[in-house]
């Protein structure tokens, strides 16, 4: 059997033979540890973009809820204003119409007085002529 000295020196060679295999190890837990805080700034980063998105949601749950009720004003009250005002609009417009269709007929008749009085005039100064 294997004296202690000899499993001593076994166990050796196997450290000896090990080493290059620790070494390499230790250089990729090296470098694993490198990758694991960089994930960690990454996952920070990621973090203070998700707060910032979660804000841009807010805003913009904000933006739509406004932009609806402007929809809901505009569709239930200013169009329907809008119509009650044309409609008050067309009522003056028809008035005004007549307004000035009497107008033109005074106009007329006013032009048709100015004739007849000198139609009158000339005949009164042919009947001064003749008498």
């Amino acid at each position: 059997m294997l004296e202690k000295k000899d499993l001593e020196m076994i166990a050796e060679i196997v450290r000896e033979a090990n080493k290059p295999i620790h070494e390499r190890l230790d250089k990729m837990d090296a470098r694993l540890d490198k990758m694991d805080a960089r994930l960690d700034k990454m996952d920070a980063r990621l973090d203070k973009v998700e707060a910032r998105l979660d804000k841009l949601e807010e805003r913009l749950d904000k933006v739509e809820r406004k932009v609806t009720e402007i929809q809901m004003t505009l569709e239930n009250e200013t169009n329907k204003e809008i119509s009650i005002i044309a409609e008050g609009h067309l009522d003056l417009s028809r008035k005004l119409n007549n307004v000035l269709k009497v107008e033109n007929e005074k106009e007329m008749l006013l032009l048709r007085v100015t004739r007849l009085e000198n139609e009158i005039r000339r005949i009164k100064q042919r009947i001064e002529e003749i008498a």
